[in-house]
């Protein structure tokens, strides 16, 4: 099992700078390729400063120029944002840059509130159509000449210009919780990436059940497609009894804010939302701390260890370090310490 690292900048009141922020995004990246970390993770969201990226495609050429070894990973794309043609492009354009190091996620969508900015009268809910039109489009797209004629889009003979450096195409992931998005995923020869939220390590067994049956109903996928679990990580020091519990508290705060922008019942302001308060969740045991301690990936270095032997028994193929959580950028970098120097070894010495 490898490991990536999932990162934003991520803004929750105006005591940093945006260029603070995004110096930070790039200082853990530097970590993460010089641990040994295979893919760095950048999605898309837009006018929300807790999750900045309003496109992961020139952070990520940023960071292709900076660095020289690790993947750089689109994760995800908004598939109702796209055009085809665009996508074909831009993607294409940051596997050249990087010299053949681009992967690129895929998903449908999740907040009506983007929705009702960017594509105004479309349900976020909807966005399923899109996704499963634009990701045969891409790869036709990248390989050379096609013409589109959709339910969504129409396109005369066109092409992505310039062509991907991996070839026949570089990879693909889509993000899926459904068995329907899974059997979407692995009929088009796409990797899978999922993320059980607040639910604890079932939620990540009945994910793999999911894509083993999909790879099972599609044998005629020669080259087995993989899976990543992406799950919100933070390593406190052994000697620290309590140290879990500021990261879980942090991670109670982005899901509440989650909670509200995701709710879509409040207009930001200048790109902030409050959090959803805790009585909110008062009957709500995944919000709880202790809860949060043990479906988050929180703990020592041991205890860390001890569940991803778990996950790569399973046979996931790389797990996500999601490093949003609303804490420090120190705390964030002496936690990815703490994983690079004492988790990461042992699984590099297994897999040795």
């Amino acid at each position: 099992m490898r490991f990536s690292l999932f990162v934003h900048m991520e803004r929750w009141d105006e005591s940093t700078t945006h260029r603070e922020q995004f110096e930070n995004l790039a200082e853990l990246t530097l970590m993460a390729e010089a641990g040994g970390f295979g893919t760095v993770w950048v999605g898309e969201h837009h006018a929300m400063e807790y999750t900045i990226s309003p496109s992961p495609l020139p952070v990520l050429a940023y960071l292709a120029a900076k660095t020289s070894t690790i993947r750089l990973g689109a994760g995800t794309l908004v598939a109702p944002f796209w055009n085809p043609i665009r996508a074909a492009g831009e993607t294409a354009l940051l596997d050249v840059i990087s010299n053949g190091r681009m992967e690129v996620g895929l998903a449908r969508g999740a907040y009506q509130i983007e929705f009702d900015r960017l594509v105004p009268g479309l349900q976020a809910t909807d966005g399923g159509k899109h996704l499963r039109e634009l990701v045969p489009a891409v790869r036709k797209l990248w390989q050379g000449d096609y013409a589109h004629d959709g339910e969504i889009w129409r396109f005369p003979t066109s092409t992505s210009v310039p062509k991907p450096v991996q070839q026949p195409t570089p990879p693909m992931w889509v993000a899926a919780r459904d068995p329907a998005s899974h059997d979407f995923a692995v009929e088009q020869g796409c990797n899978v990436m999922v993320t059980p939220l607040m639910k604890g390590d079932e939620e990540v067994v009945d994910l793999k059940r999911k894509f083993d049956t999909a790879v099972s109903n599609h044998p005629e996928i020669t080259t087995r497609p993989e899976i990543m679990v992406l799950r919100h990580t933070h390593v406190h020091d052994a000697d620290d009894p309590e140290g879990w519990r500021p990261a879980a508290e942090a991670i109670s705060k982005f899901y509440r804010t989650f909670d509200a922008w995701f709710g879509n019942k409040t207009t930001p302001v200048n790109g902030f939302l409050d959090p959803s308060p805790e009585s909110k969740f008062a009957e709500r045991p995944e919000f709880a701390l202790d809860s949060l301690h043990r479906t988050a990936m929180i703990g020592t270095p041991a205890e860390v260890i001890a569940r991803l032997r778990e996950y790569e028994a399973l046979g996931i193929d790389e797990f996500s370090f999601w490093i949003d959580n609303s804490m420090t950028h120190e705390a964030k970098r002496d936690s990815l310490r703490r994983f690079i120097d004492e988790v990461v070894p042992q699984f590099a010495q297994a897999k040795a």
